[in-house]
């Protein structure tokens, strides 16, 4: 008996990072991890800064993908995630994501009229995010 597929597209500004085939797709949703399989009910939403893991059929590798936020489009057998930005789990930096958690931080603690907090907010939670995501990628690696 064939497996059940849908398939993925992941993409961003930069160009296109994963398109193919998946027998399971989880992502950081807005209400939180949303686990997707083939026909799913339709779904349109914004996602939060987090990993999407894409289970490819047959060997059951994972790919393994930052995103800084964006949107979600699920059909039954199509996914569609528009990214803000997109990492490849091997290519996330943690100096650098530990660098930009510590400038929002002092930024927020520090807080004058000219800074943007909405903005501070965010990078923070990007940071972070990217700071779980490698925690995570170097469990799974």
């Amino acid at each position: 008996m064939a497996v059940a597929t849908l398939h993925i597209d992941v993409v961003s500004a930069e160009g296109q990072y994963f398109s193919g085939p998946a027998t399971f797709v989880v992502l950081p949703g807005e209400q939180g991890e949303l686990g997707i399989y083939p026909r799913h009910t339709p779904l349109i939403t914004r996602i939060r800064p987090g990993v999407v893991r894409i289970q490819k059929p047959g060997s059951g590798d994972e790919e393994f993908l930052f995103v800084a936020g964006g949107i979600l489009e699920v059909q039954p057998d199509n996914i569609t995630v528009l990214a803000d930005t997109v990492i490849r789990g091997k290519d996330l930096d943690e100096a650098r994501a530990n660098e930009a958690r510590k400038l929002a931080e002092e930024q927020l603690a520090h807080h004058s009229g000219q800074i943007d907090y909405a903005k501070v907010q965010a990078e923070l939670a990007v940071a972070v995010a990217q700071l779980a995501a490698i925690a995570r990628w170097r469990a799974k690696h």
